[in-house]
């Protein structure tokens, strides 16, 4: 992966994380033991504790924001653990949303309130059991803090799981010309 597409950084600790739904099922597709995983769900999928071979980072990708093609945005609250080889042998990134914050926060905290990450792991589900492809959802983690948006929300990360995080957007991050880019 191009450098310049990513920066590392690691997912901020919070406070007091307590799991509130945990996906067994796409944990199991994952060659995850459910109950091994779900022991540890809410240090290891709230960023406090990573796993060993975690190489954390941000993403970068350029695109249109406002009517306004805009060259640099980017994960601001995303952090893309790692990668884990379902035992479908598809390749599937582990990202988990509301992390802390990135190069690419700009005005943001960072952080995610807990009604949003409950809507989105419902949603990216419901999807799925549709057989609409999707990204998947491991977890939804509170993090004992609070997150300030129209009013004060309790915060939470979510634990996606897409088959990719590569986005259009992030092709248009690289130059002209240079290897990797689509024209």
């Amino acid at each position: 992966m191009a450098p310049r597409i990513y920066a590392r950084v690691g997912p901020t600790p919070v406070a007091n994380p307590q799991l509130v739904v945990f996906n067994r099922c796409l944990a199991e597709e994952l060659g995850l033991d459910p109950d091994v995983i779900e022991r540890e769900a809410a240090a290891m999928l709230s960023g406090n504790q990573l796993p060993d071979d975690s190489n954390p980072i941000a993403m970068a990708y350029a695109g249109h924001q406002f009517g306004n093609f805009v060259p640099q945005l980017g994960d601001g609250r995303a952090i893309l653990l790692g990668e884990l080889k379902g035992r479908d042998g598809v390749l599937r990134d582990l990202q988990l949303k509301g992390a802390g914050l990135t190069p690419f926060s700009r005005d943001g905290d960072g952080r995610a309130a807990l009604g949003p990450m409950l809507r989105e792991y419902l949603v990216s589900e419901a999807m799925h059991a549709l057989g609409i492809p999707t990204t998947r959802a491991l977890a939804v983690v509170t993090t004992g803090e609070q997150v300030f948006r129209e009013e004060v929300l309790p915060g939470a990360v979510l634990t996606r799981v897409p088959q990719a995080m590569y986005a259009l957007g992030h092709s248009s991050t690289l130059p002209p010309g240079r290897p990797g880019r689509r024209a």
